[in-house]
């Protein structure tokens, strides 16, 4: 029986405004994720950039000082490893800048041509000293600012010296506070195996149920999972840079390297995820259920998941959840093989994700497949 035109309308609409919510809020979300994970950068940049101020006021006497707190943010942006070369690109930038700009007002004074003309030679200058993109664009900026904002030739040296404090705090703060760095990755990887599991809850619920849009939305919570891998892999270079630069974690190198460690099985943990929320979406489509000792099988996963979790929040590797593992291998093993290719699918993947989860314990591929008996 065919539905009204209105009914039908009311119903399309209905649901395009709950994909809608459900979108919204999940983009929310994403974004309160991201802000708390830059919270620390941002208030280390604040901090520092106030630090900045302060000194090149009070102690160089400096009326204004802006180029002390632009420098000190730039310097430190948002990624370590990049901070020790972006402070020097940044002084050599508004060194160039400074003094084109300072030629040019003594000379010329300020106006639109003398903003491009001062903008073209300053970063003519910086590209034939062989400057990266950073310290040319900077030498424009500095150079532009002087001609525009500042033209008053007798402030060049003060100029100078405002740059200089705040690429040198900028080093020094990330030199003495870089815990956020070291403890970031071990957190991500947390949540990231949190994330798994909650998918892979998702995935028994449609299997169980032979819901095809509830197997949709594991689907699609699992391709989702590349965002996190992006931000644990920046993580962890954060975390090895820090190790390499600052003298006060030094003794922490091998720990942040176990941590770091830990990116490729999960990063095969997350591409097996996907192949089996793809095949629970095929096998919703074709109403197969799976065997009731695979729905057993994804709960004691789940469980282990959390927690391996749980053990990365506490500060400790979870090498602790290996017996939990082995004894899942060995239920696999002993599981029956269903007909459907699906369900076969799913045990396969289940196998491999305990093998991701055994070498995220420290254990070798090969040590980790061999606690793995075959199918008998």
């Amino acid at each position: 029986m065919r539905q009204p035109p209105l009914l039908r309308m009311t119903l399309r609409a209905f649901d395009a405004s709950e994909r809608t919510a459900r979108r919204g809020t999940a983009s929310v979300q994403r974004r309160l994720r991201r802000l708390r994970f830059r919270s620390f950068m941002i208030t280390q940049c604040a901090v520092t950039a106030g630090l900045a101020f302060l000194v090149a006021r009070h102690l160089l006497g400096h009326p204004q000082p802006i180029f002390a707190p632009v420098a000190a943010i730039v310097c430190l942006g948002f990624s370590f490893g990049q901070r020790f070369s972006r402070a020097v690109e940044m002084a050599v930038g508004v060194a160039v800048g400074v003094l084109v700009g300072d030629l040019f007002v003594s000379f010329f004074g300020s106006g639109p041509v003398q903003v491009v003309v001062v903008a073209g030679v300053a970063m003519s200058i910086a590209t034939l000293l062989g400057a990266r993109n950073l310290m040319i664009i900077q030498a424009g900026v500095q150079s532009t600012i002087v001609v525009t904002l500042l033209p008053a030739a007798d402030q060049g040296v003060s100029r100078w010296l405002d740059a200089v404090v705040g690429c040198v705090l900028a080093v020094v703060v990330t030199t003495i506070a870089p815990s956020a760095p070291l403890i970031r990755p071990r957190v991500l990887v947390a949540e990231a195996l949190q994330e798994v599991g909650r998918t892979l809850q998702a995935a028994r619920t449609a299997l169980a149920s032979g819901d095809p849009a509830l197997a949709e939305e594991a689907l699609e919570r699992a391709r989702r999972s590349e965002t996190q891998l992006s931000a644990i892999e920046e993580a962890n270079r954060e975390g090895m840079a820090v190790v390499r630069s600052s003298p006060f974690v030094r003794r922490q190198r091998p720990q942040m390297q176990s941590i770091a460690a830990l990116y490729e099985p999960l990063d095969r943990l997350m591409r097996n995820l996907r192949v089996l929320t793809r095949r629970t979406a095929v096998a919703a489509f074709h109403d197969e259920r799976p065997p009731e000792d695979y729905l057993v099988l994804l709960d004691e996963l789940v469980d282990v998941l959390g927690y391996m979790a749980g053990e990365l929040y506490e500060a400790r590797l979870p090498t602790a959840a290996q017996k939990r593992l082995v004894r899942l291998g060995q239920h696999t093993a002993r599981s029956d093989l269903d007909a459907s290719l699906s369900n076969i699918v799913v045990l396969a993947q289940i196998r491999s994700m305990t093998v991701d989860l055994l070498q995220l314990c420290g254990l070798s591929y090969v040590d980790a497949r061999d606690l793995i008996p075959e199918l008998t």
